[in-house]
């Protein structure tokens, strides 16, 4: 199938300052493709280099066979876009803000329904300052999606918003790629490109450094699960370390962490435990994540 997004050689300066530094990549119809990493990384430049808003000073982009630059109007009638700084005008009501951007398409979707699809019936006519974060955050992707858009960016939607407002957003995200358009998500968060993406591009300090599905990222690293317990008496770390499934293990005053391939190493570690007369609390496993390939990658994590 043909991409709906080619990006190649993409390169962008800011006077000596290179954010974007020859980044390439593909966006496959119907997956949800994350651009992830650190705030500063050049994701968003990345991002409004691909939708025709910044000119990049050297590469080829493509998106639904269309250069952002040249064609940018038509580009603008079969895209949807949420970027980070979004705002509206305070008084402006949603209905309002609604009925206002579909003026600006040659074709849409009536808006009434995007109202009840997103949990926005009862906020009709409720005025941007008074909406909740995760109310914004639903309304700019019922305004992203008034086209009817073949493909939709959305630039670190979460941001903000406390734990179940981002858990919520989450499903909003995979119900558009359920109505069979392409995502491109834009993030800092791990644990949501993890759970979301289909693939991703990890993004630090303006290159790309890794391009690959988020289990086949993680698998690469061939790391050790863990199993992490704490316990107020003397653990005998040599027995642990004895075990066929582990390979490693580290105590910090009361935490004990047992490193070893995850399978079995749980039960093993528990009945080790028992059979020693060790009581442990606050037991718990951890499996290698994408904050791991990152730290792996760069050196740092992705917080800093």
């Amino acid at each position: 199938m043909q991409p709906i997004i080619e990006v190649e050689q993409l390169r962008k300066k800011y006077g000596t300052t290179v954010a974007v530094d020859d980044v390439s990549f593909q966006v496959q119809p119907g997956e949800i493709f994350g651009i992830l990493g650190p705030n500063g990384a050049g994701k968003t430049t990345t991002v409004e280099s691909v939708i025709g808003l910044r000119q990049p000073n050297r590469g080829r982009v493509r998106v639904l066979g269309l250069d952002p630059q040249q064609e940018r109007t038509a580009l603008a009638q079969r895209m949807g876009i949420q970027l980070q700084q979004a705002n509206l005008a305070d008084r402006l009501k949603v209905w309002e803000a609604l009925d206002l951007f579909g003026s600006f398409y040659a074709h849409t979707v009536p808006w009434q329904p995007l109202l009840e699809q997103w949990g926005l019936a009862e906020k009709r006519d409720t005025a941007f300052v008074n909406l909740s974060g995760g109310q914004k955050q639903r309304l700019f992707i019922a305004l992203a999606l008034l086209n009817d858009p073949e493909v939709v960016f959305l630039d670190e939607l979460t941001t903000g918003l406390d734990p179940q407002a981002r858990r919520n957003t989450w499903e909003l995200v995979q119900e558009i790629r359920a109505q069979g358009k392409t995502v491109v998500l834009v993030t800092h968060f791990m644990d949501e490109a993890e759970a979301l993406c289909d693939r991703l591009a990890i993004i630090d300090r303006g290159k790309v450094i890794a391009l690959d599905r988020p289990a086949s990222l993680v698998r690469s690293l061939e790391m050790d699960s863990r199993v992490i317990f704490e316990s107020d008496q003397r653990v005998n770390l040599a027995g642990l370390r004895g075990l066929p499934q582990a390979s490693d293990v580290i105590q910090n005053g009361q935490k004990v962490t047992v490193y070893g391939k995850a399978d079995g190493l749980v039960s093993v570690v528990v009945r080790e435990l028992e059979s020693l007369g060790i009581s442990f609390q606050n037991l718990r496993t951890e499996q290698p994540s994408l904050e791991d390939v990152f730290i792996h990658l760069t050196g740092r994590q992705i917080r800093e």
